[in-house]
């Protein structure tokens, strides 16, 4: 062998160490890079849980301090700080949850009738609210609370805080008592105390409770199944507005930012959206209606809500709310229908628009919408109605397209 032979040898088995050595940093750091991937998506995971759960306690606790609001002895008693205290926690939740959405147009109803404010002159001003409620209460100008010092607020913050405290603590001393009183029903069904914050599987629990006979125990704990299994599949506070609506955007054409304002709209949602959740899990009803009868019925008063909150909103946006209130006839509503989506129909809808002092481009994006509407709202809902000359269908069949309601299950 040459010397040449042997120094190749020494290159070439230099070259086979370099490479194998190569090799195991490769490995080594494609293993730490794997690790770290590994920990990283642990610790997005591990904040997406609590973040979940952080929001889940927070609006159980919006919950509990909005409990009272639906009682009239509540307001006999309640001072302007209660109120202003509840109508904050409505306002900041109203965007997300149904309860919410409910009890702040319940507080609007109840401080306009007995203090004659309206809170949608108020805006989100907490301060203000009680300010106005404490001058009505003691014939008192109040002027001052309109300019709280910075220390002044954050003392209004932490009084905030505990009231939301007080608020939760006693929300929990009810369940408590409310859990002892129900303790056979829930053992039965297996029941957790948290789940009592649930209104809708109290009251199944109470008529279970209350029961006298085979059949109407037979009843309410089929309602307190149905009630388990929703909460099962939305959580003990139900689905959020968030939820509901792109459920309903998806299944629904129309269905807009405005209509989720409105508290009779997203319960129909929500009822709608609890009828096809127990249709999927074949449940069939009870006695008085069939889980089919119970999705019409939610679907009705969707497409008939739809109607009148958008009739609401083009009433408002051309002036002709007081006119739709003395016009209320079959023959006006008729022939409205048979103009509705016509070219003269939307020249006429943007003249009102340019009347009312809207822009080029409110305009354009209200005919964009309008001109959407294949037919007029409440031929919709007729042809809602005419669902029910077809066929009962079984709870499975629920889930079938319905094309001409543009609803989807």
């Amino acid at each position: 062998m040459s010397e040449s032979d042997g120094m190749d040898d020494v290159v070439d088995g230099g070259l086979r160490q370099s490479l194998m050595i190569a090799s195991r940093i490769a490995e080594t750091l494609a293993r730490n890079r794997q690790e770290a991937q590994r920990q990283q998506e642990h610790l997005e995971l591990t904040a997406a849980h609590e973040a979940q759960a952080r929001f889940a306690a927070e609006r159980g606790a919006a919950h509990a301090a909005l409990a009272p609001v639906e009682k009239d002895q509540w307001w006999d008693k309640a001072q302007p700080s209660d109120i202003a205290t509840a109508r904050a926690v409505a306002e900041g939740w109203k965007d997300h949850d149904p309860t919410a959405l409910e009890a702040s147009e319940k507080i609007r109803q109840e401080v306009l009738a007995r203090y004659g404010i309206d809170t949608h002159d108020v805006g989100a001003d907490t301060a203000y609210l009680e300010s106005g409620i404490q001058t009505v209460t003691t014939e008192k100008a109040r002027q001052d609370a309109l300019a709280l010092s910075q220390e002044e607020a954050r003392k209004a913050a932490a009084e905030h805080e505990k009231a939301m405290q007080l608020l939760a603590a006693a929300r929990a001393e009810e369940l408590r008592t409310q859990a002892a009183k129900l303790a056979p029903e829930m053992e039965r069904h297996q029941v957790p105390v948290e789940y009592l914050a649930n209104p809708e599987l109290t009251k199944a629990l109470q008529l279970a409770h209350n029961a006298k006979t085979p059949k109407a125990l037979e009843v309410a704990d089929a309602a307190v199944k149905e009630r388990m299994f929703l909460i099962g599949k939305d959580g003990v506070n139900g689905p959020d507005i968030g939820q509901l609506r792109k459920e309903t955007a998806a299944n629904v054409n129309g269905a807009g930012e405005e209509h989720f304002k409105d508290p009779a709209f997203v319960d129909a949602a929500k009822k709608l959206h609890e009828a096809k959740l127990l249709a999927e899990g074949g449940f069939k009803g009870d006695k008085w209606s069939t889980q089919e009868q119970r999705y019409e019925l939610a679907e009705k008063e969707l497409f008939a809500r739809m109607h009148d909150v958008g009739r609401e909103i083009e009433n408002r946006a051309t002036g002709n709310e007081n006119s739709r209130l003395k016009d209320q006839g079959l023959k006006t509503e008729t022939a409205a229908q048979a103009d509705y989506g016509s070219a003269e129909h939307h020249q006429k809808f943007a003249d009102s628009l340019a009347g009312a002092g809207a822009n080029e481009t409110q305009i354009r994006g209200r005919l964009a919408a309008a001109r959407s509407e294949g037919t007029h709202p409440s031929t919709a809902v007729t042809a809602g109605k005419a669902t029910k000359a077809r066929e009962s269908r079984s709870g499975a069949a629920v889930g079938t397209q319905r094309g001409k309601s543009g609803l989807s299950r």
